[in-house]
């Protein structure tokens, strides 16, 4: 009996802790929704976020929305994905509170994501564990030796174009 109770105690706690997607006809374009419910109105292009992430400061936090190419999704549950800042830079986007996680097959998407931009100091096994989660090799893994200042996003809603 106690191993049914544990075993519905944790399908609930699996089930609440994940939102469903929904799929949403705005402007004639299908967009999945992930956490809270999002309009794409507003949504600065990666350049305008490139340029608000110039002005920020470690500290620094601003609500903001933006659209943009997703680069990476973690290919464990979806709990991070990276997306496309200007050149080479990238944004890591994580999801407020672990309440909703990124198809693994949604790279090079368009998202809008919308929620908090800051700049965020990784240390060097943190990095290791993102490069572990993303599938990167050994070599590449061993390879990180210095924390890094990086662009990061908590978001509340995402939005992924059909």
């Amino acid at each position: 009996m106690k191993k049914v109770i544990l075993a519905f105690t944790i399908a609930a706690a699996s089930f609440s802790c994940q939102k469903k997607a929904e799929t949403l006809k705005i402007d004639n374009e299908k967009y999945a929704s992930f956490g809270d419910s999002i309009s794409k109105e507003g949504a600065l292009s990666k350049e305008e976020m490139f340029a608000k992430y110039a002005g920020l400061h470690e500290g620094d936090t601003i609500n903001v929305k933006f659209r943009s190419r997703i680069n990476d999704v973690c290919s464990k549950k979806g709990c991070w994905m990276n997306m496309d800042l200007v050149n080479d830079d990238k944004v890591f986007v994580k999801f407020k509170d672990y309440a909703f996680f990124m198809p693994l097959n949604s790279k090079n998407d368009e998202a809008i994501v919308n929620g908090k931009a800051y700049l965020s100091i990784e240390s060097v096994d943190e990095l290791k564990h993102y490069a572990k989660d993303a599938g990167k090799s050994q070599t590449a893994i061993d390879s990180i030796k210095e924390p890094k200042t990086s662009y990061a996003f908590m978001a509340d809603g995402v939005l992924i174009k059909q």
